[in-house]
């Protein structure tokens, strides 16, 4: 029998497609790249996504209209869990739906015809998944699942429910698997992963998110450490000097900083100041001087101001992020402040004139910045490589620099130093330093 899957949005959803897909191995299922061939086709859904139900519905008309007539469909996820029946009665080519709570029952639900599983407050954090993955050097491991934050923009808590960790001896024993079949590089996922250990769901012995880093950075074979997301109001110093120090972990961190307006920080329950974001990133900085620092932040949210606004412009050239993903404020059906209406609107002209102004600045800040690492060396994880008549190598650096190293055929999982000759628009060109 074939699977097809389509995973929409987030690393997270990326792991339950890779766990689904394990656990449908076991069924007699083998990926496909065709859905019109498949026997059974997935779409593991995004919430965050901008009209995500509109795209879903289009989607699944689409996969009607091309699939096997005996082929199933089912869709799982986050708009899986905050829709749930209402998609088979929107949807009757839909067999089942299940919540991205419920992954670990796609094989009993598949057997079951307009199914619906979308309960939040399903607990799988000890169940061990079987997983089908491809050979690589790369691989992403859940640490925790849920989110006990309540950010007045975000639906992740009304779909994934309450945070739960995941219990240590299981996550060291999947990375022990996976460092056994070549992965050197591993992405620890959690939507706050650095408030590892709050809770888990079974008895076991305290510790925290800098306890796991160690313990993981003792396995053999497992060469680098990065995870996403960690939560500003969690990075105590213990956490950034287990960071700064362990030279396992990559010195590159996603700081979602949202607002640098304390006054919409508090509007969007973020649970943080300007100041004690700044006070953390600047530590940092301290600790690592060439630390790589992405970042989120959203304009337009109800009630920014000007001033406001020039809050974040201010902890943008403060920090100089070396990402960003940027957006317009949209509000979300299950979230607090789609229930504020009309209440302190941004206009859309003035919003994405912000945008503009936020990104144009960002942009000025990676210009200068690539032309400063001219000269520098990186140790840089080799990914992929190009054969041909321009052939190249590419990987990224220690601290998420994707670098290019033209003119060269160099193997994939080998960590090398390189040396940046040239920027090519805010792209980093290096050499292989023999």
């Amino acid at each position: 029998m074939k699977l097809y899957i389509e995973t929409l949005g987030c690393a997270m959803n990326m792991r339950d497609s890779e766990h689904m897909i394990g656990e449908l191995k076991k069924q007699g299922y083998a990926s496909t790249d065709d859905a019109k061939e498949a026997d059974l086709i997935l779409i593991n859904t995004c919430s965050v996504r901008e009209k995500p139900e509109r795209k879903l519905f289009s989607e699944i008309g689409q996969f009607a209209r091309i699939k096997k007539p005996d082929a199933k469909i089912g869709i799982c996820g986050c708009t899986a869990s905050h829709m749930g029946e209402e998609i088979i009665k929107k949807a009757p080519s839909v067999n089942f739906v299940l919540g991205a709570r419920n992954i670990s029952k796609i094989s009993e639900i598949i057997h079951k015809d307009k199914a619906v599983e979308i309960a939040i407050d399903y607990d799988d954090s000890t169940y061990v998944f079987d997983i089908a993955r491809s050979t690589g050097i790369k691989a992403l491991l859940n640490i925790s699942i849920g989110c006990d934050k309540k950010c007045a923009y975000c639906i992740v808590p009304h779909t994934r429910g309450k945070e739960i960790s995941i219990p240590l001896d299981l996550i060291l024993s999947e990375a022990k698997k996976l460092a056994n079949s070549g992965v050197k590089e591993l992405m620890l996922l959690g939507q706050n992963v650095n408030n590892y250990g709050v809770r888990f769901s079974t008895p076991h012995p305290r510790i925290n998110f800098a306890g796991l880093l160690r313990e993981i950075s003792q396995i053999d074979g497992i060469e680098r450490i990065r995870f996403t997301s960690p939560h500003p109001l969690h990075m105590d110093d213990e956490f950034l000097e287990e960071f700064a120090s362990n030279p396992k972990v990559c010195k590159s961190i996603h700081m979602p900083l949202q607002s640098g307006s304390t006054k919409i920080l508090k509007s969007m329950r973020r649970g943080y100041s300007k100041e004690w974001y700044l006070n953390r990133a600047l530590k940092l900085k301290s600790l690592i001087p060439n630390v790589g620092i992405g970042t989120d932040i959203i304009v337009g949210f109800p009630g920014e101001s000007e001033e406001d606004f020039k809050h974040t412009i201010d902890v943008l050239e403060q920090v100089e992020f070396d990402t960003l993903y940027s957006f317009i404020y949209s509000p979300r059906p299950h979230t607090e402040s789609y229930g504020w209406g009309e209440e302190g609107k941004v206009s859309q002209e003035i919003a994405s004139n912000r945008l503009a102004t936020l990104q144009s600045r960002h942009k000025e800040i990676l210009r200068h910045k690539a032309k400063e690492e001219i000269g520098s060396f990186h140790k840089v994880l080799i990914e992929n490589v190009k054969t041909g008549e321009q052939c190249f190598s590419e990987g990224r650096s220690d601290n998420g620099k994707l670098i290019k190293i033209p003119g060269e055929i160099l193997k994939i999982g080998d960590i090398l130093d390189i040396q940046i000759s040239q920027n090519d628009g805010g792209s980093l060109i290096g050499r292989f330093v023999k």
